[in-house]
């Protein structure tokens, strides 16, 4: 035979019924697999933790093992406090809950479920009694009716649960809790009120100007106002107040041509929540501009009131030539108005400003010959003047924060006005002014009343006689006197 012969191969017959047999190929593939992956000797099933022939390289199990150790411990110390504690008395407290419960700590899996998850009440009774339609069980000295004291007061403490989820009831679990129908009655009030009282907040809060933000209804104002072109862009906010924000933003063009937007401008929002107005009402009642129209059952009427009042009293100024924002335009509580300053960069407060001794004295009779100005052409007193409410800019002092400014007459005019004196004289003599004259000599200055009392309780004193005369003159002739009797015209000051 040729070595290089075709070999004698032998063929397996295969019936075509074996090849698409599915137990064949399950077995077959079953070979495989026990041939790629050699079976894994099984763990016997038991404690997870044995202490016995465990590998103790993982980490995990080292910590398991070391936790569970400790809390044995821990145990035990409480079972050692909880017999010192208790001893031979009757009334024995127990450390039940404070202890430590591992998943393999417990034999069984009733343990792991926790008792919000089953339907048991920890409230109720361990034998609840049902009272029948008839409305009482029992007879004679064991009759207990629907009206029971303890089943009524096991009733109301399951009812707790209604309460709103805000409202904090305690942690009575275990215990056999029974509130009287007082005491009840009493929570259940007390937790409606409080719901409501939290519903008109969230209900203030979403309707209101808050802090560096505005409501929906303001905001729709600004977008008008962008809309219609007055403003071209609002940039931010520059400055925040008890009663207001105020926001930059660039000027657009007037429908009117004598009525000149400045480039830019400030658009002061008067907040409408309603907090900071309750100790305001003095400033605006007793001006007879809003008193007709003044009511406590509107406050939003007098928010939108407190934003017209700086509107006209920043007109009396801006027309007695008194430096402050021009008016541009008033939309129910949202004044525009020129803005201080340049480049979206406010004027600085005159408190804040660093100025020589020559500036400083300059900015003093600035404001002397301002407030006289206030007083004697615009009839006006500012009841709010001090450094905050004074910007520098180019070289001069301007006027802010106008809303609460009252005529001399208002009854308590020359109050407002003596303060804004103590103000400003305290102010300026910090300052190193010695030309500085002090409250009641600068009252005397703006008001042109020779009052002439040796202490600040006398001054005080006449000032409020005065104030006295000019009302009991109102209530007899029904109008206000124009102005308080005087020597003359207030001296002017220069330099």
């Amino acid at each position: 035979q040729c070595p290089w012969g075709a070999p004698n191969t032998t063929s397996i017959s295969c019936s075509l019924a074996d090849v698409m047999s599915e137990q064949l190929a399950k077995e077959l593939q079953l070979e495989e697999e026990n041939a790629a992956f050699p079976e894994v000797v099984a763990v016997a099933e038991g404690p997870f933790i044995t202490g016995e022939n465990i590998d103790t390289s993982s980490d995990l199990m080292l910590a398991q093992m070391l936790q569970m150790e400790f809390d044995r411990e821990y145990d035990a110390q409480l079972r050692r406090e909880e017999k010192k504690i208790n001893g031979d008395s009757k009334v024995s407290i127990s450390f039940e809950n404070y202890r430590k419960v591992h998943p393999y700590d417990s034999d069984s899996s009733e343990d792991e479920v926790d008792w919000q998850d089953t339907r048991h009440d920890p409230y109720r009774a361990d034998k609840p009694t049902t009272t029948p339609r008839r409305g009482f069980i029992g007879k004679g000295k064991d009759i207990t009716t629907k009206h029971d004291e303890v089943v009524c007061g096991r009733k109301n403490t399951a009812r707790m649960e209604n309460f709103a989820p805000e409202f904090q009831v305690g942690d009575g679990i275990g215990m056999d809790l029974k509130l009287s129908n007082q005491v009840f009655n009493a929570l259940k009030q007390h937790a409606y009120s409080e719901e409501r009282r939290s519903a008109r907040l969230h209900e203030k809060k979403e309707h209101s100007t808050a802090e560096k933000a505005v409501d929906p209804k303001t905001r729709l104002l600004l977008y008008k106002m962008v809309n219609a072109g007055t403003l071209e862009t609002i940039t931010g906010c520059i400055s925040t107040g008890k009663e207001s924000v105020v926001f930059h933003a660039y000027g657009g063009k007037s429908a009117t041509e004598d009525k000149v937007i400045p480039p830019e401008c400030a658009i002061k929002v008067f907040k409408t929540t309603l907090n900071e107005f309750k100790n305001r009402d003095k400033y605006i009642k007793d001006d007879y501009r809003f008193k007709d129209r003044f009511s406590k059952l509107n406050p939003r009427k007098i928010i939108r009131m407190w934003a017209e009042k700086e509107m006209h009293n920043l007109t009396r100024m801006q027309n007695a030539g008194i430096p402050c924002p021009e008016v541009v335009i008033l939309k129910k509580h949202v004044l525009v108005m020129s803005f201080i300053g340049q480049d979206q960069v406010p004027a600085p407060k005159l408190k804040d400003v660093t100025l020589s001794s020559e500036d400083m004295k300059k900015a003093y009779y600035q404001v002397l010959n301002m407030m006289q100005q206030l007083y004697k052409d615009c009839n006006l007193v500012h009841a709010d003047l001090s450094e905050y409410n004074m910007l520098w800019h180019d070289g001069k002092v301007w006027l802010i924060d106008v809303s609460q400014s009252v005529e001399p007459t208002h009854p308590h005019g020359l109050e407002f006005l003596f303060r804004d004196c103590r103000n400003v004289s305290q102010f300026f003599q910090k300052e190193g002014v010695a030309e500085a004259l002090n409250e009641r000599e600068l009252f005397n200055a703006v008001s042109g009343l020779n009052i002439t009392a040796d202490n600040e309780v006398d001054f005080q004193e006449e000032i409020e006689a005065l104030e006295k005369m000019n009302e009991d003159h109102v209530q007899n002739h029904g109008k206000k006197l124009s102005m308080f009797s005087s020597d003359g015209d207030p001296p002017i000051y220069d330099e």
